[in-house]
């Protein structure tokens, strides 16, 4: 049984698109895990569009984008958190939606959606130069007061046996090479890549092409994270990636901790 005073199961999903997957039966696979946290990213949608009734027993705490039909961060607490911040605390990076903090007893989680590079690479400065170092310092403020817990859809591959075919997708938007040292400088912080404290191996993916057939043959990208400060480490019980549950083009990932 969960802890009343600490979350202990975390879960997060990239949704693209929260109407879309709840017509799909996401709340009904998400509410089966039972999770005392759910931080959903790509939520595209405004409080007043959907209906969270399906999820009673949680608060939501929502931070859509400005631009309608776009991005957006969702963060469902079963316990009330001690404080909420939307954003980086930086109008250039807090318009749309991406980041939501919510604080506990004894951690801070943090939802993210980082931005896509895109298809030419067209915003991959924003990206590596302005973005991924905004985030480390965020974090690494965050650790100064708790330890810190993020999560979500980070938008890279961090290693090559994070993609099925890192070979033919070196350089494209995902696997570029400052892509990936956004996310070693979070690993050189001290940061804990929780899904590879249990499993060492490849073929594990959380986003899947919607091209035909590319889901059923598992040619796929781990870009969805659970990532934790050390401190966090003796508590860490689980930490999964759920790729039989549809809805998305993304599957849910999930961790468990010892209250």
């Amino acid at each position: 049984m969960a802890s009343k005073a600490q979350p202990t199961r975390l879960f997060s999903w990239n949704v693209n698109g929260l109407r879309a997957a709840l017509k799909k039966g996401a709340a009904e696979f998400i509410l089966e895990k039972d999770p005392d946290v759910i931080c959903l990213q790509e939520t595209r949608t405004l409080p007043h569009e959907v209906s969270l009734t399906a999820f009673s027993n949680y608060k939501p705490h929502w931070h859509p984008a400005e631009k309608l039909g776009y991005s957006g961060t969702l963060t469902l607490t079963k316990i009330d958190p001690l404080k909420v911040n939307r954003g980086l605390n930086s109008i250039g990076h807090d318009t749309e939606g991406r980041v939501l903090t919510t604080e506990f007893k004894d951690f801070v989680l943090v939802n993210c959606y980082t931005p896509n590079a895109k298809r030419d690479l067209s915003r991959l400065p924003y990206r590596s130069q302005d973005w991924d170092p905004a985030f480390a310092r965020y974090l690494r403020k965050l650790e100064t007061k708790k330890p810190v817990i993020f999560c979500g859809d980070l938008n890279v591959a961090h290693q090559e046996i994070d993609l099925a075919n890192p070979k033919t997708n070196r350089g494209n938007a995902g696997f570029t090479d400052e892509e990936r040292a956004g996310f070693q400088r979070l690993i050189d912080l001290g940061f804990v890549d929780t899904f590879r404290i249990f499993q060492k191996e490849g073929g594990h993916y959380t986003w899947w092409s919607q091209r035909f057939g590319v889901r059923q043959r598992n040619i796929g990208w781990r870009i969805d994270y659970f990532g934790i400060s050390p401190s966090l480490l003796p508590r860490l019980l689980s930490s999964e990636l759920l790729p039989s549950i549809m809805g998305s083009d993304h599957c849910p990932i999930m961790i468990g901790l010892r209250a």
